[in-house]
């Protein structure tokens, strides 16, 4: 399937892939789910010629966060993530812009809302955009970033995660997820994740882990495929 490409029909959403939200103890679920029915109303001509190609608006390349220059490397569990952008019918999304966003391997991120107690590595700065290929296929280099805690009277962790958004035919397209890191205990405690109710949909926003003989010295790999839709779709997460 090419980006630039729309398809004319979607299957709906089967239960238990969508999360339920608002999640309690997650402020921002509540102030950004809205509380009532989404309104129904006609395409208009910007909905529906665009803006297309956005590969060619957004730069795109920006691979490898964990060296940004010569002997600059960023503290933590080097690791690199790589799959595919794939529609509902199996087939690859080519030219979709798949961008990353991450904490550090202390689990504090590169943001001025991010004010706790926690390290700041002055060499990981914690995002990157890139364009799949002819065959959907994408990959970061990286660090394994670490938990952190909800700052809630009730305070629970935030398990090791790396966001992702997808946009695929245009911005009306777009997909923001989060990946996790497969035998975390701390992934069957974290209410973002627990809040998708199918368990199978669960288990698709789990990595897997590649061999290492397959990735390379120094690299730890994970295989994380991302499908937009249909009844093996990777579920939305906030």
């Amino acid at each position: 399937m090419d980006g630039a490409i729309t398809p004319d029909r979607f299957e709906p959403w089967p239960p238990g892939i969508e999360p339920a939200v608002p999640i309690e103890g997650y402020a921002n679920t509540f102030t950004h789910t809205p509380a009532l029915a989404p309104i129904r109303r006609p395409a208009t001509r910007t909905e529906v010629t665009g803006p297309t190609e956005l590969w060619r608006k957004l730069p795109c390349g920006d691979d490898n966060l964990a060296v940004v220059g010569p002997g600059r490397m960023a503290l933590g569990q080097l690791i690199h993530i790589a799959g595919r952008i794939l529609d509902e019918d199996g087939r690859p999304v080519r030219g979709a812009v798949v961008e990353l966003w991450q904490a550090n391997a202390a689990g504090r991120y590169f943001h001025p809302n991010d004010d706790r107690d926690a390290p700041l590595d002055p060499n990981f700065v914690g995002n990157g955009r890139i364009r799949t290929d002819e065959e959907g296929r994408y990959g970061f280099f990286t660090i394994k970033p670490g938990a952190y805690p909800v700052p809630t009277p009730n305070t629970w962790w935030r398990p090791p995660h790396v966001h992702f958004s997808v946009l695929g035919p245009a911005t009306l397209s777009r997909l923001v997820t989060q990946m996790y890191f497969p035998g975390d205990p701390l992934n069957l405690l974290d209410r973002i994740l627990m809040s998708v109710p199918d368990a199978a949909a669960r288990e698709r926003l789990v990595a897997r882990p590649i061999p290492p003989a397959e990735v390379g010295l120094g690299w730890l790999g994970y295989r994380h495929d991302i499908v937009l839709r249909g009844r093996a779709a990777t579920p939305v997460q906030p």
